[in-house]
This record gives C-alpha cells, structure tokens and sequence, in this order.
C-alpha cells in the first residue's frame, strides 16, 4: 500500500516559465538515468528482496522517496511550461535558426499530448522504457548498480545546474543534488553492511569461484598502447575480497582460435569463398524431432 501526501518533499516554484528549459529537465524525469528509472529499480529491488528486516525497509523507503522526486520533476516541467509556447524564452529560442533546429522551443509532445504538461520521456522525446531497470534479486549486484545510478544522475543533475539561472530551478535541483550525494553514501555502506553480515562477497554474486578459471580471476591484460596501465591499485598486491592476487599481464597471447562463424547456410546467399568447408547441415529453417520429420515427408528436397 502507499499513501499521497499534496505536499512535495521540496519546493518546486521556478521564478519564470523557460519551455526551452523544460525540455531539458525532461531528462532527469524519463532519461535512463532519470528520477523514474531509480523509482521503478529501488520498486522492483524492494518488492523482490526474499528477505525480511533492514535491507528491504531501507530499500523501500528510499523507492518511496524517488516517487517523490518524479513528482517534482515533474511538477517543476509542468510549471517550466506555464504559457508555452507564447513565452519570450520560446521567441528568442526560435529567433535564433541553429537553436530552433536543435531544439525548436518545447516538445512538441509537451503541448499536443499532455496538454502543457511533462512527458514520461528524456530530453529528446524518447519514451522511458523498463529496460533501464536493474533488479536481480542478487542485493550485492543490485546495490553496485544503484551506486551507478545515483553517479549518472548527480552528473546530469549538476550539468543542468549550470543551464538555468533560475534561483527557484537551482534552489529544486541543489535540493536532489544533495540527495544524490547521499544515496550514493547509502549504497556504499549497505554494500559494506552486506558483506560485514556475510550475505555477500564482494564479487557478485559470490558462488563458482572455485568453478571458474581462477588463473584469469586476478589479471589486467595489457592490450592498448597507454603506457600507465599498471600504475593503479588493480595491478598489484591483493584484490579487495582478500583472496586474489592483482597481477599485470603483459603476454597477451591470445587463447582462442581464428574468429569466424559457422560455414553459412546457402539459402541465406550470404557472401562466402568456401573457406572454412561446407555447411554441415542448412542453419536456418529446419527442425529436428517428429517436427523435422514430418516436415521430410511432405518437402524432402528443402536441404
């Protein structure tokens, strides 16, 4: 169950309508990195956490707090747009032909789909999509990614700082910037709370390390031409779950065979000089099984 509260967590009230700017803003509501992106993740990480206690509560609260931040977003859009698109910033925007290109004032969605209102959409006008969302079930995975999550979005959040000289913009976005600052901490520390409690390793997730190749677990393989690869701590002594030992490897022999696909599939008529042999059987269109039986009885000659 959630409950609504009418008032935000923080004030939204922009000193002036700035349609171009509105446009921009669009992208800490629906970008990939974007207030709804963090909503739905910490949603899905919340509701599929299997366990009871502090890992889900902190989870939630913080899931229930970004449905505040998308509400402001998009509040402080809906207010950006306020008389779009007759506003003296839409004219100078227009005014000016590399501008009206790039941007060409508001989105045009802004106006004939919601009505004056934002967009689930970044700052181009592509939708918000799920796929954006990381929720594994694996907390450790899950926490990294919020991490990142959180960076991505303070970076944005700081770059569209420096793009108005609204005080009332600036006053919403210092507001969530500070918030970034600390749910980057939160993850941090839920990560070293995780481990501290031994849920996790610190490579996620932690089963099949005796399975994997081990050898291969512990190197930076130098393959550019920089010349300072090793110069950092992931190049030596011991790597920060306590078991593997950071090497630089400059043999960089390759290990593998020559790439190349299968032999193609002739009715596919793709380019092919025979080179590696004749295909073993066609690749595409045949079916083993009763199925590919009786699919022999009624069209025998389609090898």
């Amino acid at each position: 169950m959630f409950r609504h509260t009418d008032y935000m967590q923080f004030d939204v009230k922009p000193e002036k309508p700035d349609p171009v700017y509105a446009r921009k803003l669009q992208e800490l509501l629906g970008g990939a990195f974007g207030e709804m992106t963090v909503t739905m993740q910490y949603l899905m990480q919340g509701w599929n956490c299997r366990m009871k206690g502090k890992y889900k509560d902190l989870i939630m609260d913080v899931a229930t707090e970004e449905m505040g931040h998308v509400e402001m977003i998009a509040t402080m859009i809906a207010r950006l747009l306020e008389g779009a698109p007759a506003t003296d910033a839409t004219q100078n925007a227009l005014g000016d032909p590399v501008v009206a290109a790039v941007m060409g004032g508001m989105d045009p969605q802004q106006a004939i789909v919601s009505g004056g209102a934002p967009t689930l959409s970044d700052s181009q006008g592509q939708s918000w999509n799920g796929k954006y969302v990381v929720a594994s079930g694996n907390l450790l995975a899950d926490f990294y990614a919020n991490v990142a999550a959180e960076a991505q979005g303070r970076v944005q959040t700081a770059r569209l700082w420096h793009m108005t000289d609204d005080p009332g913009v600036k006053a919403m976005l210092k507001f969530n910037l500070a918030r970034d600052t600390y749910h980057q901490n939160m993850w941090l520390a839920a990560i070293e709370e995780l481990q501290a409690d031994g849920l996790e390793g610190v490579v996620a997730p932690n089963d099949l390390l005796d399975e994997e190749y081990q050898e291969h677990a512990s190197e930076l393989w130098h393959l550019s031409d920089g010349p300072d690869a090793d110069k950092g701590r992931w190049a030596f002594g011991t790597g920060p779950d306590g078991s593997h030992a950071m090497r630089f490897r400059t043999d960089t022999t390759p290990l593998g065979d020559l790439q190349h696909g299968p032999p193609p599939d002739p009715k596919l008529y793709v380019t092919y000089d025979g080179s590696w042999g004749e295909p073993r059987t066609p690749a595409f269109g045949t079916e083993k099984g009763v199925v590919g039986k009786i699919k022999d009885v009624f069209d025998p000659d389609k090898t």
